[in-house]
């Protein structure tokens, strides 16, 4: 294991050497009510004469649709529309999207909805700037590297913050293993931040979405080399956001303050994680996900105290200070009472929403390739601040499996 750890590590401070030389860019923020009826001017902005709408099928059902496309219709720009994304998207409907794109002449992307239609979009624009290559082929990092259709996304949940990420995460139809495209061209070029979108959302998906959010922001900071200044203060200001704002948008979907303030923390923890990383949460989350169709922020809300507590010593300085910032374990003097604090406030904020403590959906059976898929994602490239092997990850998962029982 000295070994290996010392490969990972080595893997990692090169690899956080070259991604300072990269292009990073955020999306550029349009933001307010009423956010959404500017995407035409955008679109024009981009050069765009036919635009694919993206969406799932609640982009329809919400009347989301119709709006833009009167909208569209007002400044005679012709667009097409496919509202059938469904979560978690597959290879199958990443390519459905791409002969749509073709068979009408499009050349440009609005992705509207929660990080499933925006998943989808970015790996289809991956495949239009790689004809020739599977979508498959595209996962991992950096391979890409071309000029993508533009793109604009329209997050109408607070979590994924796909909407400024790298990232696509994509579900093989046959396997149902998870696995992320990630290159810098798939950054959106806008992310139309319009609270109104989200008051129709339900308190459950408000929990989870939110949770989601809040994993990327302390993955994020807790990351051991890729952080920059500006990305921790990214990801602090989005835990404080969300530590002042979840659990009122949970029971007050109506609030567009609580709503708006929201949105800007997964867009904050959307840029902290794409530049800095995440970890084995995320890792494990995805196994999850692809082998029982658990929603990811589920998945992530469960797993995060779990995976903080594990980590153990290595994280109390950290987690101490954003323990200050979320306003929790303030008369605590010690680093590690004060994570102890933030972990606690953590499992609170999901028994506050509805949110279980354990995973029962896991079978003993799959563990053992829960583990495979949770390693090979994270290591070496996700820069944890303790390295997992084996016996370790299958620890953590048997621990959110069991906890319930004890």
């Amino acid at each position: 294991m000295d070994g290996y750890r010392a490969y990972v590590r080595a893997f990692q401070f090169c690899f956080n050497i070259g991604a300072r030389c990269l292009p990073w860019r955020r999306a550029e923020r349009v933001e307010g009510v009423g956010a959404l009826n500017r995407v035409p001017a955008l679109l024009q902005s981009l050069r765009v004469t036919k635009p694919l709408l993206v969406g799932s099928p609640s982009f329809v059902r919400t009347g989301i649709a119709r709006s833009l496309c009167r909208s569209l219709d007002e400044i005679s720009m012709p667009y097409a529309v496919y509202s059938g994304v469904r979560s978690d998207p597959t290879v199958s409907a990443v390519e459905a999207l791409v002969s749509l794109y073709y068979a009408e002449g499009c050349d440009g992307i609005v992705a509207v909805g929660g990080g499933s239609p925006m998943d989808a979009a970015k790996a289809m624009a991956a495949r239009l700037a790689r004809p020739q290559r599977r979508v498959l082929a595209l996962t991992g990092l950096l391979r890409v590297r071309r000029k993508t259709p533009p793109l604009i996304a329209v997050p109408t949940t607070a979590g994924t913050g796909s909407e400024t990420t790298i990232a696509a995460v994509i579900t093989d139809d046959t396997t149902h293993h998870k696995a992320a495209i990630m290159d810098l061209c798939l950054i959106p070029r806008y992310a139309v931040l319009d609270p109104s979108l989200c008051t129709g959302v339900p308190p459950e998906v408000t929990a989870m979405t939110g949770m989601d959010a809040l994993t990327h922001a302390v993955e994020a900071y807790l990351c051991w080399t890729y952080n920059t200044k500006e990305s921790l203060h990214c990801a602090e200001e989005a835990v404080r956001l969300i530590f002042q704002n979840l659990l009122h948008a949970y029971r007050n979907g109506d609030d567009l303050t609580a709503r708006a303030n929201m949105l800007e923390a997964a867009y904050l923890a959307g840029f902290a994680f794409t530049r800095a990383g995440v970890g084995y949460v995320h890792a494990i989350a995805h196994a999850v996900g692809g082998l029982y169709g658990v929603p990811h922020g589920m998945a992530n809300a469960v797993l995060l105290p779990v995976v903080l507590e594990d980590y153990g010593a290595a994280v109390h300085k950290k987690l101490a200070r954003l323990a200050a910032i979320a306003g929790v374990g303030c008369d605590l003097e010690e680093d590690a009472a004060r994570a102890a604090a933030l972990i606690a406030a953590i499992r609170d904020l999901n028994a506050s929403m509805g949110i279980p403590d354990a995973l029962d959906c896991i079978r003993e059976a799959d563990i053992p390739q829960m583990v495979r898929w949770a390693l090979a994602e994270a290591n070496p490239v996700y820069p944890v601040p303790v390295l997992y092997g084996t016996e370790r990850c299958r620890a953590v998962i048997e621990r959110v499996a069991r906890r319930s029982e004890r």
